[in-house]
């Protein structure tokens, strides 16, 4: 997703990263990766059982999808970090509006599971556009 930061500037959508870790894990990530969007620290994880995303099944963590999407990511010289956390936690994309109805939602089965950033972008471009 920040790869279209500009084409999601354009559009108004402000992102918000989720994490489960802790704070210190939190920093360490936004200064490995360096995220330029803000981060929420969620270590109860109720914000992620809110729009359901719950526990993976190992077949959707360790399949071949999961695999593919290592393997185009270490081709780029991205290598992913060895897990601290709970690797079975899902993840997922959620576009709120202004209003705050729900306008995408998508709970990743496992980590190669995210809908394209296209996909996000045409939700929001579907929305009347912000005063």
């Amino acid at each position: 997703m920040q790869q279209s930061a500009a084409d999601l500037a354009r559009l108004g959508v402000e992102p918000l990263a989720v994490t489960f870790e802790d704070a210190d894990a939190a920093r360490a990530y936004v200064a490995e990766t360096g995220l330029g969007w803000p981060l929420l620290v969620d270590t109860d994880r109720r914000l992620y059982r809110a729009y359901g995303m719950q526990k993976a099944r190992l077949r959707h963590l360790w399949g071949a999808a999961t695999f593919r999407a290592y393997w185009r990511e270490a081709r780029l010289g991205r290598f992913p970090r060895l897990p601290r956390a709970d690797t079975r936690q899902q993840g997922g994309n959620v576009l709120i509006d202004p209003g705050g109805l729900v306008r995408f939602h998508h709970v990743g089965r496992g980590p190669a599971d995210r809908p394209p950033v296209a996909g996000l972008l045409a939700a929001r471009s579907a929305l009347p556009s912000r005063p």
